[in-house]
């Protein structure tokens, strides 16, 4: 069974945090992944998480903050216990628009991640939707980000790949060595889940869990990260997810 982690932005409609932490250990999870809106109290977050018993192997950290100060971010990371730091997003005004742009942007995050990676710890890039949209010279944006460093790994979100209208199983084959965790989010039927922006809690969406459990597996990929962009009940999501991804 693969370490399961319950990804913290879940539940950042649901404070206070101790509340999240102590409910999450009494469910069962024994790994949180942190989010960069966590990391402005770092001792007050240590301590919740030393409360609970619970771990922090990664955490999504931005790419400006490891820009600007590489050296605090490390030392975060090594406070927290953290082994892998992973860079989640750019926002729609920064994204570049053609081929070259984007092999730009994957060098910038190469060289963004260089002293994460001289620290010994893990670097990577999780993925949206938007990377999975091809460039007017039709190339792959998740591809060029790849095609920047071997060393570059990624944290696939097998939600945004399927509602980028890609087959999770193909892109899992594909970057299987490089894949240090994988988001497990489900999707919820054409129509429903509206209040909850049409995501569902694991095992309760249309993915096809079987099939991407077993590439998973082949893969070799042993770090799953539960989420729900915005469950309307953290802890029904936590609850249901835990028990589906324990049942692979």
């Amino acid at each position: 069974m693969p370490r399961i982690a319950y990804q913290l932005y879940c539940s950042r409609n649901f404070p206070p945090l101790g509340d999240t932490l102590r409910k999450l250990t009494e469910l069962g999870y024994k790994n949180v992944e942190g989010f960069g809106g966590l990391l402005a109290d770092v001792d007050s977050l240590k301590s919740g998480l030393e409360a609970n018993n619970l771990a922090m192997p990664s955490c999504h950290f931005a790419l400006d903050m490891l820009e600007q100060d590489a050296a605090g971010a490390v030392a975060t990371a090594k406070k927290l216990g953290i082994e892998k730091v992973i860079v989640p997003y750019i926002g729609p005004e920064d994204r570049p628009t053609d081929t070259q742009g984007w092999i730009a942007f994957g060098q910038r995050l190469a060289a963004a991640g260089k002293p994460v990676q001289d620290a010994g710890l893990v670097f990577g890039w999780h993925n949206h939707a938007f990377e999975l949209d091809a460039t007017p010279e039709g190339d792959m944006p998740l591809d060029l980000i790849a095609d920047a460093s071997p060393d570059l790994m990624l944290e696939l979100d097998l939600g945004w790949v399927r509602v980028a209208g890609h087959d999770p199983v193909a892109w899992i084959e594909k970057y299987a060595s490089r894949l240090t965790a994988v988001h497990v989010k489900d999707i919820a039927p054409d129509g429903t889940a509206t209040d909850e922006d049409g995501w569902a809690d694991v095992g309760h969406g249309i993915q096809d869990w079987a099939a991407i459990h077993a590439a998973l597996q082949q893969a070799g990929v042993d770090h799953y990260v539960v989420e729900h962009d915005n469950p309307s009940d953290d802890a029904r999501f936590a609850r249901r997810s835990l028990a589906a991804v324990q049942s692979f």
